[in-house]
């Protein structure tokens, strides 16, 4: 046994206790560091899921519900589990970065005119900002813990939402994203991996209940079912992830939404209790809340880079982006818009030119129709 000193008066504890004491100093160091960089939420698990996680993503590829996104197959057995990827970690580190917006993220989904682009891509990529808070707190815990450590965002084989869920950060909710009782469903999450054994948050229950507005709300039923998605038809992946033409029978279900979607997150009750994001890089830009249809479908490719610059927009490139806001003219029901498809229905690239013909076509034989109409479950 070994004598500790606390509040004047000598205790003993045991070896395994002050290990313990440690852990729980190092925990707290770990978050008031995290705080002062500016990160909006930290939770704490051990380097392992369960078999619920891996099942799930085990039966979304074998339904291939994954689309073009054989990533998520190639590296299967390291995203299933942290210490495949990396044998010595021990502790994960889940970190929050808040991107709520200040305003209604569905508010452009009435203006047939204007194409609505997801809340998160609205400003600057968060893997800079939330890589670069990462490494600064990575390097804390390597220096003051003397421990190994490895950052993650986004592109490594890392399942981001059920370590979330582990550590504390809030749950997996039925629309297969992450809820925080305090900033809704607009977290940016990044993780730390490291060989220090600290000692786990608890685990925040599930408190979605009987509310299903997240599934009713999807244009496109994207959810089989309660806690499952076919990414093959989101919006999100359709928009941004699927490199061909769009199906023709979800096309129309897509409104005037040109890069990701927001309304299964938007409608959440839980974002009643978010705060808008006090990160500046985050915030919409002015340009990107509305932007007209029509300026958008005369980007060429230097034109495009330029205007989204540092946004993750960029990644896409511009052929897919077009095509994405052919799609959303042919939803216009706006017949001043058809020149706009005929002057792209050569363009060079084939599923460019298709998508203007389609939208053609759309708007020669459709009447007047508000994009995105059906905005709320009923």
């Amino acid at each position: 046994m070994i004598a500790v000193a606390r509040s004047g008066a000598a205790t003993t504890q045991s070896p395994g206790a002050i290990l313990k004491h440690k852990s729980a100093t190092a925990r707290e160091l770990i978050r008031d560091r995290a705080l002062a960089l500016g990160f909006d939420a930290i939770g704490f698990c051990e380097a392992k899921l369960g078999s619920e996680a891996r099942d799930r993503l085990s039966a979304f590829l074998a339904a291939g519900q994954h689309g073009d996104m054989g990533w998520m197959a190639s590296r299967v057995e390291q995203r299933a589990q942290p210490t495949t990827l990396w044998r010595e970690a021990r502790t994960v580190i889940a970190l929050g970065l808040s991107y709520a917006p200040p305003g209604d993220p569905l508010a452009s989904l009435d203006r047939p005119d204007r194409g609505t682009i997801a809340a998160y891509a609205k400003n600057r990529d968060y893997h800079d900002l939330m890589k670069g808070k990462l490494k600064h707190l990575a390097a804390f815990v390597a220096s003051r813990f003397d421990s190994a450590v490895k950052v993650f965002v986004d592109t490594a084989p890392v399942m981001e939402k059920p370590l979330g869920e582990a550590a504390g950060l809030g749950w997996v909710g039925k629309h297969t994203n992450l809820v925080s009782r305090s900033h809704g469903s607009w977290l940016f999450l990044g993780e730390i991996y490291t060989t220090l054994e600290i000692t786990p948050y608890a685990r925040h229950d599930n408190h979605c209940g009987t509310c299903s507005r997240c599934l009713s709300v999807c244009p496109t039923d994207a959810f089989p079912e309660p806690y499952r998605l076919d990414a093959t038809r989101c919006i999100s992946y359709l928009t941004i992830e699927h490199k061909g033409s769009i199906p023709h029978d979800l096309r129309p279900l897509m409104g005037n939404r040109i890069y990701g979607c927001d309304d299964c997150l938007a409608v959440c009750p839980w974002n009643r209790f978010a705060a808008a994001t006090t990160h500046q890089a985050l915030r919409p830009r002015d340009d990107l809340s509305a932007p007209a249809l029509a300026e958008l479908a005369a980007l060429d490719d230097a034109a495009f880079r330029r205007m989204f610059s540092g946004s993750p927009v960029k990644r896409i490139g511009r052929d897919r982006f077009v095509r994405n806001v052919l799609n959303a003219i042919g939803n216009s029901g706006d017949p001043a818009l058809r020149p706009v498809a005929e002057r792209l229905a050569a363009d060079p690239n084939p599923v460019v030119a298709e998508a203007a013909r389609w939208a053609m076509e759309r708007l020669r034989t459709a009447p007047m129709a508000m994009a995105g109409a059906e905005r709320w479950p009923a």
